[in-house]
């Protein structure tokens, strides 16, 4: 073999284990489950207070990343039911969930969008500037499925493509206590 031939064939190893490993980091490596907390896991906000309240839930499974705000995503099952929820909660309009990846297998973003256009899935305010910029989303289907994930709100929107955020927008840096 001449060096050329090595040096090429070394250089397609390094891509082979680059893109390996990228595609490894990017779909599994950054992930990590969410123990349920009760009290803190499944939150709508209230319309009366404008704060987030739990609502009774069982056989959650989560996922979380610390590398993205908007990597979390949740399953359950509750008792609540749509329709009651809107009495006191905030709905939400035209949400439509980010996709998970492969393997959570309780989040599938197809059929939720599709639960919701049909009208079987109502979405809910699960609470605003999770961290910031950021808000949860809760949907709830009339079977007792429930789902959650986050979204970039119009600050987080300003805040990451680098337009300026203004005066509606939180400080990013809060005043320390």
């Amino acid at each position: 073999m001449t060096l050329g031939r090595i040096v090429i064939v070394l250089l397609l190893l390094v891509a082979l284990v680059a893109g390996a490993s990228l595609y490894y980091l990017q779909i599994y490596g950054y992930y990590y489950a969410v123990e349920p907390d009760p009290g803190r896991d499944v939150l709508l906000v209230s319309d009366a207070t404008n704060a987030p309240e739990p609502i009774p839930y069982d056989a959650f499974q989560g996922i979380d990343a610390d590398s993205s705000p908007i990597r979390y995503r949740a399953c359950f099952s509750t008792s609540a039911t749509p329709e009651a929820l809107a009495e006191s909660y905030v709905p939400v309009a035209d949400a439509t969930p980010r996709n998970a990846p492969f393997w959570f297998e309780c989040f599938d973003a197809k059929d939720i969008a599709s639960e919701i256009e049909t009208g079987n899935a109502q979405v809910f305010l699960g609470g605003k500037n999770i961290r910031y910029g950021v808000d949860r989303y809760v949907a709830i289907t009339s079977e007792g499925r429930g789902f959650a994930w986050n979204e970039l709100n119009n600050c987080g929107a300003k805040a990451y493509d680098g337009t300026v955020i203004g005066e509606e927008c939180p400080p990013l840096d809060p005043p320390s206590d």
